[in-house]
């Protein structure tokens, strides 16, 4: 008796858990973009890198967000300072204006199916056009970071990949070609 009631419990508990795995899309149905949540669209607005930036972040190159975050620690010059700002704020409105290109592009998308009027052709430019425009995102966010790497010292480089995280202090980071 004590096991089938073992197993009627698990039966429950584990219920929730597999319906959910079997429907893990039921709760984006009445997204106004499908493919794009609120946070989503919050962030390509905002101009936020959302990641896009991790190659360069994670080899050494750092974002000027992180770098004016970190403006004391860093000993940032006068000039250095003005200059991530420029870097940051020329990134940034390049990223709030090719995200909204990008909100525009999964909405035609998302309409496109709606309609019914999806086909190969219709399917194939659509998506295009949200990659280009994705890429393009991205090389922006890249190029900022490498905008920064070139502003601050070998010192500032070395601190910021200590205060980030990413190389602990006391061991000499690898150097790479």
């Amino acid at each position: 008796m004590r096991k089938l009631a073992a197993l009627a419990m698990a039966a429950l508990l584990y219920a929730p858990y597999t319906v959910a795995q079997q429907q893990p899309y039921s709760g984006m149905v009445d997204r106004p973009i499908k493919a794009l949540s609120a946070d989503d669209i919050a962030n390509l607005r905002a101009g936020r890198g959302m990641g896009m930036a991790l190659p360069a972040e994670l080899n050494r190159y750092p974002g000027p967000m992180h770098v004016l975050e970190n403006a004391g620690a860093l000993a940032l010059t006068s000039d250095q300072r003005d200059k991530v700002q420029g870097q940051f704020d020329s990134m940034r409105s390049e990223a709030v204006a090719l995200g909204e290109r990008i909100i525009v592009a999964e909405a035609a998308l998302d309409a496109l199916f709606r309609s019914g009027n999806a086909d190969p052709a219709s399917i194939d430019a659509a998506t295009a056009e949200v990659a280009t425009l994705v890429g393009r995102l991205r090389a922006v966010h890249l190029r900022a970071h490498l905008a920064t790497k070139a502003t601050l010292s070998n010192t500032q480089l070395a601190t910021y990949q200590q205060l980030r995280g990413y190389d602990k202090p006391g061991v000499a980071p690898a150097h790479k070609h």
